[in-house]
């Protein structure tokens, strides 16, 4: 029943014939026994696919470099974002709850001002800190550090000396307490 539609039909062959013979030029039968005798390319071949993998090697490397620098830069904002939110939720919670003072939390803006306001203040104290400004505490130093050179092995001779110059730094540090507050 089915077993013939499952038959392949026969198919008429047809055969052509060639009346005269094909010949090939010695140099292309050369070329085609050179190539097969061995399977390696020419080195003019063998150096443009060397420099055509080079190439789309390159090729990957940059656009792999710059896929890396993207996600880089979404972790960057993602992570900048997620701290940002973070730092809006606690000082949403500390002023929810009422805290003041010492206890809440800053916002990164509000540290980096009160960073560089105590700067500031640093920056003013190693200014006024320096014994150039005063010469009753340079002279008095100097007094001290000749006294001891002159008694290397009695220290105690140098007395006078060492109390001028806690008096002349207890007032620097009198005068300097009033100016910072």
């Amino acid at each position: 029943m089915g077993a013939s539609q499952s038959r392949p039909e026969l198919v008429d062959e047809k055969v052509f014939r060639v009346e005269q013979p094909i010949q090939f030029s010695p140099d292309v039968v050369d070329q085609l026994s050179d190539h097969t005798a061995s399977p390696t390319p020419t080195p003019e071949r063998q150096s443009t696919l060397d420099e055509h993998i080079r190439s789309r090697i390159q090729n990957e490397v940059k656009q792999l470099r710059k896929e890396e620098e993207e996600v880089h830069k979404a972790i960057h904002s993602a992570l900048e974002k997620e701290n940002l939110d973070r730092e809006k939720a606690m000082a949403g919670d500390a002023s929810e709850s009422g805290e003041t003072g010492a206890g809440t939390i800053k916002s990164s803006a509000a540290l980096f001002g009160d960073l560089e306001e105590i700067r500031a203040k640093i920056e003013r104290f190693q200014a006024r800190k320096e014994l150039s400004n005063y010469p009753e505490i340079k002279s008095s130093q100097e007094a001290l550090l000749s006294c001891y050179k002159a008694h290397p092995t009695t220290a105690l001779e140098c007395w006078r000396e060492v109390s001028k110059f806690k008096a002349s730094v207890a007032q620097l540090e009198q005068e300097s307490f009033k100016t910072l507050h």
